[in-house]
């Protein structure tokens, strides 16, 4: 198949494959030639499309024409606009959701942690209260990897980061909050905390920030308070390392594992392999008792009301109406617009303007009920579908799945990427070309979808492959040692 048209009221088709002009085609009993050279994920016109009428694409509006455009033509960002405009008002209009999908009673090996919280890794993290102490986490967590060579423990990782001090408002809380979630989770057997000592996050108030920890599996050091700071860095990790070296893996259900949603690098096959894909994991992972979160809320822009109508109730529906005009009252207040997307990637890869994105983005969370949503740094307190207030920059938004409580991030990409926040990034292509090309960045190819695999087929091996990496087979981006953490900024920088 080297075409696809989605849904039946769409009046473009999406190319699976490079086609070219004068090529003939058939849609739905629809013969044409096409007028254009038409790239993989790229769009062309099934009808002749006026100039201000919508062009439709998954059964919605993707934009407008900006020019008239012929049947058989290229649709790409020089000849459609988007509809979106400011902030708006909504009407609850619930949908009824039902999920046909069985218990399967499956399970994973994870770590069971004292506070009866679930991890799959057990990792030592080192982590700094302020970006000064950076090059000390970094020697502290190198020497301690060369001394224990990593035995016992998964990994041993330092987060360094540029915040802490100099901050104020909400990014000095947007940090804090980060850190705390970091110190908190579950797929760490053991941290050390490093501040310098005259930071704007004190350690005395990020620990009251903590409240309650683990004293065997946490500790604390102010750097500007020893005299040697890695003398004493290295018999406190010596300390957690003899802790956390002595945990071991247990049956765990599936109920309990936590999936962050993500996208980045999108192309026109996002929408048709990948991100469905996704869809359909999260569905049977809610159906298991599970939990999954979905963020990028500029990507939600134009596929809102699809996730508003799934809220399972009023008071949810109404924390989704914030979500959604909150932020674009951020880009409003910075004298944005809001439909600044996509990006030039998105662009040569398919994609034309910001619903399109949107509509193929929200697709990562399929078709569960929206149980709850997320503030920025805020934690997962109610099980299946949650909304994540975070901006759509792939590292940003990553670290915020990860510090909502996920135990992994599912990245899909058609473009690629090699990165990874502080748990694993399991990245799925939207097409065999990207999976061929860069094995060592991409861990599951979903471009099989294109080429007629059945989505049941794929969804099986898929499952499969994510009990494998929570039960601690490593992904790519673990393997290279790509881990990174990105925290939130809105505002001043003193």
């Amino acid at each position: 198949m080297k075409y696809l048209k989605i849904n039946p009221a769409d009046n473009v088709a999406v190319a699976l494959q490079n086609m070219q002009a004068g090529e003939w085609v058939n849609v739905s009993g629809n013969e044409f030639c096409l007028r254009a050279d038409i790239p993989m994920g790229h769009k062309f016109a099934l009808t002749d499309i006026r100039a201000q009428e919508h062009v439709v694409k998954y059964g919605n509006p993707i934009g407008h024409a900006v020019t008239d455009i012929k049947q058989g033509d290229w649709v790409n960002e020089k000849n459609i606009k988007t509809n979106l405009e400011g902030v708006l008002e909504y009407e609850y209009h619930p949908h009824k959701v039902t999920l046909d999908i069985a218990d399967r009673g499956l399970s994973f090996q994870g770590y069971r942690r004292a506070n009866g919280e679930v991890g799959i890794r057990n990792e030592i993290w080192i982590i700094p209260t302020v970006g000064c102490v950076n090059g000390t986490v970094n020697t502290l967590a190198e020497r301690l990897r060369a001394e224990t060579n990593q035995k016992g423990v998964d990994a041993v990782v330092a987060y360094p980061h540029n915040y802490g001090c100099s901050q104020l408002g909400d990014d000095h809380e947007n940090t804090r909050r980060i850190l705390r979630d970091m110190v908190q989770h579950p797929n760490a057997g053991g941290i050390l905390v490093v501040g310098l000592g005259c930071e704007n996050n004190q350690m005395s108030a990020f620990r009251e920030l903590l409240g309650e920890v683990d004293e065997k599996r946490v500790k604390f050091m102010e750097t500007q308070k020893v005299d040697d700071e890695y003398e004493t860095g290295m018999q406190l990790l010596r300390e957690i390392y003899a802790v956390a070296a002595g945990d071991v893996r247990e049956e765990i259900p599936l109920s309990e594992l936590k999936i962050g949603l993500k996208c980045g690098g999108s192309d026109g096959l996002s929408g048709i392999t990948a991100n469905p894909l996704l869809g359909e994991f999260s569905d049977f992972l809610v159906a298991q008792g599970g939990t999954t979160v979905l963020t990028e809320v500029p990507e939600m822009f134009g596929a809102e009301t699809l996730l508003m109508n799934r809220c399972a109730d009023r008071n949810t529906f109404d924390k989704t109406v914030h979500l959604i005009n909150d932020f674009k009252e951020y880009f409003l207040k910075n004298d944005q617009p809001v439909y600044e997307n996509p990006s030039p990637g998105n662009k040569a890869g398919g994609i034309s303007t910001l619903e399109e994105k949107s509509l193929g983005c929200t697709q990562k969370c399929g078709k569960s009920l929206v149980r709850d949503v997320l503030s920025y740094g805020g934690r997962i307190a109610t099980k299946g579908l949650n909304l994540l207030s975070a901006p759509g920059n792939d590292l940003v938004a990553a670290t915020a799945l990860a510090s909502s409580g996920c135990h992994m991030v599912l990245f899909t990409t058609g473009r690629g990427t090699p990165f990874g926040t502080y748990v694993p990034t399991l990245k799925v292509s939207t097409n065999t070309l990207l999976y061929n090309r860069k094995k060592g960045w991409i861990d599951f190819n979903a471009g099989t979808i294109a080429e007629g695999e059945p989505m049941e087929s794929v969804k099986e091996r898929f499952i499969d492959y994510v009990i494998r990496v929570a039960s601690g087979e490593p992904v790519n981006n673990e393997k290279k040692g790509y881990r990174e953490i990105a925290i939130f900024k809105t505002g001043v920088t003193l």
